[in-house]
């Protein structure tokens, strides 16, 4: 009865338009004061000590690195090093699409950031070579889409600060996933090119690749530094984010010199706007967690459906369903906070590992990023191609087809998530 009315409340302010951050202090505060007898100090205590962890110290970080690099110059020099490598295939420019938002992916952490940086460079010159619009479009929005699986990655962080899973793990666990996805994307973008004739590139001599990976490797130097000093252990996943920002910055004022130091105090309040919505819908799902432990929701749901024979291959199936509906009408950061701590306790139950599960969230992450009614990406890329959501979801069917089969082979092969943080002793 408690859950009932506590996802009655939520699901109820969250229909009259209401934020789902002020949606979920409302309903932690409306069922806390109205239906139970908890001590206002203690709310008080939640609210302070909910983000009071080393690792959420991360987003506000990962956000400044990948602002800085939007804005950079690394984006158009990542795509001009993709299409040296791939652009003389069939639909060079899509496939170097892909390519460039994998790389980016690795520096940013951020989807809509790389839909925005790969995008805004690479749709106007796919148009100008004759490419469709939805073909373009359907291209970006869904590769943009592994800026959240290829690590660093602030929907991890989130995940690890739902469920004290290790951020290390994660990131580690995260890069097989996402160079198979950038494969299947990057098939899929082939096979169609291929099938409807698009056009492709010059092959680029030896002499011009060596040149485009020479202008682009400050910005992939990037991936080395947070990937290998974790891996190293020569700072935690939080330090690397600090890392991360202070060296995007450098690259982009004084080695690229694509960013003034005029325009650096629009960048910080633009990445501090971001990290103080993302932090605030934290604290709020920190307090719903809170009550949801306090009721024993979590525990008596996992009681009820081991006790009904549920097994592991069925939750998995179950788990996709619900965390793909919510994509349906949540943003990644929500529902990773408020689903989590319901779903992760029953996974430990059922044996199922907990970097796995936290592989397995992202990718249904991903895929809620680009199919409507709020699929961020989708909005962001409407923005870039000037294109209406409707015809946008019909543009990116074939790569969102291609991500749902990834899915299901991430969901029920282990070995794709864990067998890299095995190898490197992370777990």
């Amino acid at each position: 009865m408690n859950a009932l009315i506590i996802f009655g409340l939520l699901f109820g302010l969250m229909l009259t338009g209401m934020p789902i951050s002020i949606s979920l202090g409302l309903t932690v505060l409306t069922f806390l004061f109205g239906f139970t007898d908890t001590d206002v100090q203690t709310v008080a205590l939640k609210l302070f000590t909910g983000i009071e962890k080393f690792e959420i110290m991360a987003i506000p970080f990962f956000i400044l690195a990948g602002n800085f690099l939007t804005h950079g110059g690394v984006a158009r020099r990542m795509i001009n090093f993709a299409t040296s490598m791939v652009g003389h295939w069939p639909g060079g420019l899509g496939l170097a699409g892909v390519v460039a938002c994998a790389l980016f992916a690795a520096v940013s952490g951020s989807s809509p950031a790389t839909v925005v940086a790969i995008g805004s460079i690479l749709m106007p010159a796919m148009l100008k070579q004759g490419f469709p619009n939805r073909f373009g479009a359907g291209v970006i929005a869904t590769s943009g889409a592994l800026g959240i699986l290829i690590p660093p990655s602030i929907v991890m962080v989130m995940y690890s600060v739902a469920t004290n899973t290790s951020v290390g793990a994660l990131f580690m666990a995260g890069v097989v996933p996402g160079i198979l996805l950038a494969g299947f994307l990057g098939f899929t973008t082939w096979y169609r090119a291929k099938k409807f004739n698009y056009p492709r590139q010059a092959r680029a001599s030896i002499g011009e690749r060596v040149k485009a990976l020479r202008e682009s490797i400050w910005g992939l130097l990037l991936i080395v530094i947070v990937i290998g000093g974790i891996y190293s252990g020569m700072f935690t996943p939080t330090e690397a984010a600090a890392m991360s920002a202070v060296y995007a910055f450098i690259v982009a004022v004084f080695v690229y010199k694509d960013m003034r130091l005029k325009d650096v105090p629009k960048v910080l309040l633009s990445s501090a706007n971001m990290s103080a919505m993302l932090l605030y819908i934290i604290t709020n799902a920190v307090m719903f967690s809170f009550i949801m432990t306090d009721q024993k929701i979590p525990q008596t749901l996992a009681e009820v459906m081991i006790g009904s024979g549920l097994g592991p291959v069925t939750f998995l199936l179950m788990c996709n369903i619900v965390l793909l509906l919510a994509g349906n009408v949540m943003e990644p950061s929500s529902i990773v906070l408020i689903f989590a701590p319901i779903l992760f306790p029953i996974a430990m139950q059922l044996g199922i590992d907990p970097v796995h599960f936290g592989i397995l969230i992202v990718v249904n992450m991903e895929v809620g990023m680009c199919h409507p009614p709020v699929g961020l990406n989708l909005y962001v890329a409407s923005g870039i191609t000037r294109m209406g959501i409707t015809e946008l979801t019909i543009a990116v069917w074939p790569w969102l087809l291609t991500m749902l089969i990834f899915l299901a082979l991430v969901t029920y092969i282990p070995a794709i998530s864990l067998t890299l943080p095995k190898l490197l002793g992370v777990m």
